[in-house]
């Protein structure tokens, strides 16, 4: 307990940066998701082979060897990015693979038959993504995202190899200088385990009521 509440200042600290982290990444990766999404069903090979290529190597290669070639990477091309900054590209680019797919998915599982109608009516195709296509898609991708999101956010641990004093890199920190690490590794763990316990929640409400808006 004496453990607890001597580090707990810094846990919170560390839990901030981690939400930060988890948050902002999956923001902007749902963003460049949606456009890669996009670029995989568009008509144009040009941009349907790089999106392929895109997720491909995004999704076939380990997160934390790209957040290395972010990180020491683009230093040698002249372009120095601190370390949370190179950890929200990383995971950002890294979630925007997976979320593309998700969201593809949801785009496809949509009738044919809608796509159809609405072009009968002269709507043009980005108001037809817009206003039928898109609302659709995104609740069938809802579970794959929102479990994307609980996985990002243990993903973050990762940044704690960049010096990034996200939560595991302070309960790394509150180990060295105790000598205790199993318990403060484990209060670690709680604190991840709580944090994820209630995005589950919060994505099972928001599916539910999406499922209604529909039903």
């Amino acid at each position: 307990m004496d453990l607890i509440t001597a580090s707990l200042p810094g846990l919170l600290n560390g839990l901030a940066i981690t939400v930060v982290l988890g948050g902002v990444s999956f923001a902007l990766g749902f963003l460049i998701g949606g456009l890669i999404a996009l670029a995989r069903i568009s008509r144009f090979g040009a941009l349907k082979v790089a999106a392929i290529a895109y997720v491909s190597v995004f999704r076939g290669t380990p997160l934390l060897i790209q957040l290395m070639l972010v990180y020491f990477g683009l230093p040698q091309l002249g372009v120095r990015v601190p370390p949370i900054p190179s950890a929200i590209l990383a995971f950002t680019l890294y979630s925007a693979a997976y979320m593309s797919e998700n969201l593809r998915g949801g785009v496809l599982a949509v009738h044919a038959g809608q796509w159809e109608a609405a072009g009968s009516l002269g709507m043009p195709y980005h108001r037809i993504m817009r206003r039928i296509i898109f609302p659709q898609a995104l609740r069938v991708a809802t579970p794959a995202i929102g479990s994307r999101f609980i996985a990002l956010m243990k993903d973050t641990s990762l940044a704690s190899v960049i010096t990034v004093v996200e939560l595991t890199r302070v309960a790394e920190s509150v180990g060295s200088s105790s000598f205790r690490y199993v318990e403060a590794f484990v209060i670690a763990g709680v604190v991840y385990w709580l944090v994820n316990g209630l995005l589950s929640a919060g994505q099972e409400v928001l599916e539910r009521r999406m499922a209604r808006a529909y039903a």
